[in-house]
């Protein structure tokens, strides 16, 4: 059995494996989340390329009435150079 790449593991996963986890296909999931976003699927972050996993399935869980939990999405980007 391959193992999965790293960018279909962890709290950042890429698009195509978001997708996979939601049972769409790439493409699909392309259309979709444009739309989701504007009622609050979490957007890719920038500084991680990818969506938070554990948002998106706050986003779901409460689209469908399972949580009450309501994820906030970052305030902005990060400056690490003032570090």
């Amino acid at each position: 059995m391959p193992r999965p790449s790293p960018r279909n593991q962890g709290l950042f996963p890429c698009e195509s494996e978001v997708a996979r986890r939601l049972s769409q296909s790439p493409t699909e999931w392309a259309a979709k989340a444009k739309i989701l976003e504007r009622d609050g699927l979490p957007k890719v972050d920038p500084l991680m390329g990818g969506r938070p996993w554990p948002a998106v399935q706050a986003y779901f869980l409460r689209r469908y009435g399972l949580s009450t939990v309501q994820a906030i999405p970052p305030d902005g980007m990060e400056n690490l150079d003032v570090l």
